[in-house]
């Protein structure tokens, strides 16, 4: 890959992977940590990845730097110094945008990929195998469950009071 052509990937690529991660940690900061480090890693590589595969290269090192940020994070927790009364609110009125972002919170971190990737950036079965290592047959049982088990929480009675 020319510079030329890893400028392109810059502008082409960077808005795209920084929502998909944002969206996922919802961390600005370390979002934009993160992107940062995936390009650094493309110019690394940037003799041995083709112009042609670069899209799928970034979303794939930028998904596993995420979740290698993700697993530190969880190690790193101090759960006792929690103030519950700044991470709770008592309204009862919810935004759309919040219930379906309390949804997602609720379903397991793989499935939340995958129909983020899916659903959101309008990748295809193969690209998310691509990017979470999995298989296309893995990708679309994970999709499946992530789905039901959204529907399952946005079609509660407990959110319709």
């Amino acid at each position: 890959m020319t510079v030329a052509e890893y400028n392109e990937c810059v502008h082409s690529f960077a808005d795209n992977l920084f929502r998909f991660i944002v969206k996922n940690l919802r961390d600005e900061e370390q979002a934009r940590d993160i992107v940062q480090d995936t390009f650094a890693k493309l110019w690394l590589k940037v003799e041995d990845v083709p112009y042609a595969k670069c899209k799928s290269y970034l979303f794939t090192t930028g998904y596993r730097t995420m979740i290698d940020w993700i697993r530190r994070e969880k190690k790193n927790a101090d759960f006792e110094n929690v103030n519950q009364k700044a991470l709770s609110h008592d309204r009862q009125y919810s935004d759309l945008s919040e219930i379906l972002q309390d949804a997602l919170d609720r379903i397991p971190e793989m499935q939340r990929n995958v129909i983020m990737l899916r659903d959101y950036e309008g990748y295809s079965y193969q690209e998310i195998g691509e990017i979470t290592g999995l298989n296309e047959s893995q990708v679309k049982v994970y999709i499946y469950r992530g789905r039901v088990a959204l529907k399952n929480y946005l079609v509660s009675i407990d959110q319709l009071i």
